[in-house]
């Protein structure tokens, strides 16, 4: 016996009558309707849709069984399998349908009766859920109820909006204390999640990818507009004299933007003011089609090079050209910024073999201590990262320059 010959339960009997009804106006053109009928018609099936829905959302909820007949991970993953719907809508209404079950009566009822949609019931679910685990239920209740009603009024979005701020609303006596504790809460989820990351493409360019939080989204977005308002006519315009894509004039203005930094005002990096260096040799830079090397990083034209030294707090390592004392002997104990910079056109990376740390992250290491007599100068020097500049100075290791530069380190045996 199918289930459709077994006695009918009336939600399945609703189904099929709502189906024989569809069928029976599946042939009908609307082109010849009167503009009231249209409109009322389409106000009615908006009605219907979300009264389904509920439906289909009830039945979701109790339909754990219908998984278990055919060991289905769970009725979303049985539905993707019968009707090949998209399977994170299938999982977002069974989660909204369990939430509906259990704790959300008000809002169930409300798409029972076509006054709420799924879109609208979604939203005020999650501003539900986000309200403090410890609130009153009274006063949930009361969100509950202030929501709901304001669905008849409100899209989407503008409930959202709401849900955020639904204690002004019902509870404005707790509801600055209850702010101050979910921004507290929102602003220790944003360091955690804070992250970038850079990826070359292989054209050139790199894509770089970041979430941060708000505060810090806002404040890089104001930096980026100082250099992006279209009040400033510096490259934004396109040969027809229209202004660029917004996205592409903030691509630029974050070019910009850190080519405008102070090294003087950032953190020391790699024992020196954190700097970009490029190397170039003198005719290179004379030279129309020449091409410099940023230490550590990409190659560029020697127009570009010229253009950075100019402009953007770069130092071009000339090759052949004058350069800076780098040895001081014994005057001096600790390798000095210039020195640091001479080390990085040396070595880019650690001198270690097979590290490949940047050399910018690593350490000055004097060959022969300084406190055995060893001087100060790019001779007695060598380029090593952390790891490998305390195996430099454990006595459990011995360590050989090679041939070719590189530092081999060996347990004692």
């Amino acid at each position: 016996m199918t289930a459709l010959q077994q006695p009918q339960h009336p939600v399945l009997g609703a189904v099929v009558a709502i189906t024989t009804c569809l069928e029976q106006v599946a042939d009908a053109n609307p082109t010849f309707m009167a503009t009231d009928q249209k409109a009322a018609a389409l106000l009615e099936i908006a009605r219907a849709k979300a009264q389904l829905a509920e439906l289909e959302l009830r039945v979701l909820a109790a339909a754990d069984d219908v998984a278990a007949e055919t060991a289905a991970r769970d009725v979303a993953a049985w539905l993707h399998h019968h009707t090949h719907q998209r399977p994170e809508d299938l999982r977002a209404d069974q989660r909204l349908a369990t939430a509906l079950d259990r704790t959300y009566h008000q809002v169930a009822a409300a798409m029972r009766t076509g006054e709420c949609n799924p879109a609208q019931a979604t939203v005020i679910v999650a501003a539900l859920d986000d309200l403090p685990a410890d609130l009153d239920p009274e006063i949930k209740t009361m969100a509950e109820e202030a929501l709901v009603g304001y669905a008849t009024e409100l899209d989407p979005t503008q409930l959202r909006r709401l849900g955020h701020r639904i204690l002004d609303v019902i509870a404005p006596e707790i509801a600055e204390a209850e702010e101050a504790k979910r921004l507290a809460a929102e602003e220790a989820h944003a360091r955690k999640k804070t992250r970038l990351t850079m990826r070359r493409l292989g054209d050139g360019t790199t894509r770089v990818t970041a979430v941060v939080p708000d505060a810090t989204a806002d404040r890089l977005a104001t930096n980026l507009e100082a250099f992006a308002s279209p009040r400033r006519d510096d490259g934004t315009r396109t040969t027809t004299g229209d202004y660029l894509p917004y996205d592409r004039r903030l691509g630029r203005a974050f070019c910009q933007l850190l080519e405008t930094l102070d090294p003087g005002r950032l953190p020391i990096h790699g024992g020196d003011a954190t700097t970009v260096i490029v190397t170039i040799s003198l005719d290179q830079l004379r030279s129309k089609a020449g091409i410099g090397q940023i230490v550590g990083g990409s190659p560029i034209t020697a127009a570009e090079a010229r253009r950075l030294a100019c402009t953007a707090n770069i130092i071009p390592a000339v090759l052949g050209g004058p350069s800076e004392v780098l040895d001081f002997g014994r005057k001096e104990r600790f390798f000095q910024a210039a020195q640091r910079r001479a080390l990085l056109l040396r070595s880019a990376t650690c001198e270690a073999e097979g590290c490949d740390i940047p050399g910018t992250w690593a350490e000055a290491h004097h060959w022969l201590a300084w406190a055995q007599g060893g001087p100060t100068d790019l001779d007695n020097a060598a380029l090593l990262c952390s790891h490998h500049h305390h195996r430099a100075h454990d006595t459990a290791y011995l360590h050989e320059r090679l041939p070719n530069g590189d530092i081999r380190f060996t347990r004692r045996r």
